[in-house]
């Protein structure tokens, strides 16, 4: 089964979004959650994180790739110098300590297609719609023809507890309350994805 992966390191939350009969994984760690963060340190911290979540995921060696903040990742500082003042030192920094899998900043227009092509196995990205506006056109699949949402999957897995935390991502879904169309495919993914981080076996 494929899944995406989407932290929000601000809540430090882990999202997996799940998408039936297709043979690609994205996943995705963000940087802020809904502001914009540019500090090679927080930058940094993501990045190990990612590292270490792929590697409770049974990744043994993570390929993770860090997006670009600008357009084009600044293009040599025209558009922006984030990604030469403070996301390539952070990357650099994650090297020496031993993460030789991380690249970038790679253009972050193209690089959720490189991980849906298998090149990486985590994003690093730089905010919230960075993140999530690619895994959700993945997971939430709206039927023009019954004008209904035909998956709206995921789960919402929270890091950095002394507990593992693992639940649905679309919420409580009162759209499907009392209609008798709800689908349990997000609830049995969370439990799996628990028991997963746990390193036990299914």
């Amino acid at each position: 089964m494929a899944f995406g992966i989407v932290v929000c390191f601000f809540f430090l939350l882990l999202f997996f979004f799940f998408k039936q009969k297709t043979a690609y994984e994205i996943g995705v760690r963000l940087v802020g959650s809904e502001m914009c963060i540019r500090d090679r340190d927080r930058v940094l911290e993501v990045i190990e994180i990612a590292n270490k979540a792929c590697k409770d995921m049974g990744i043994e060696n993570p390929r993770i790739a860090v997006a670009g903040l600008n357009p084009h990742c600044g293009e040599n500082g025209l558009f922006g110098r984030e990604e030469i003042e403070e996301i390539t030192p952070a990357i650099e920094a994650a090297k020496a300590e031993g993460i030789t899998g991380v690249v970038g900043p790679c253009p972050p227009d193209s690089v959720f297609s490189q991980a849906i092509g298998g090149w990486y196995d985590i994003v690093v990205c730089m905010y919230h719609d960075q993140g999530h506006i690619p895994l959700k056109t993945v997971g939430f699949v709206y039927d023009r023809e019954k004008q209904e949402w035909k998956a709206v999957e995921g789960v919402n897995v929270t890091l950095g507890l002394p507990i593992i935390r693992a639940s649905v991502d679309h919420g409580t879904d009162f759209y499907h309350a009392g209609k008798g169309n709800g689908n349990e495919l997000s609830l049995v993914n969370a439990i799996k994805y628990a028991v997963k981080m746990t390193g036990r076996a299914n």
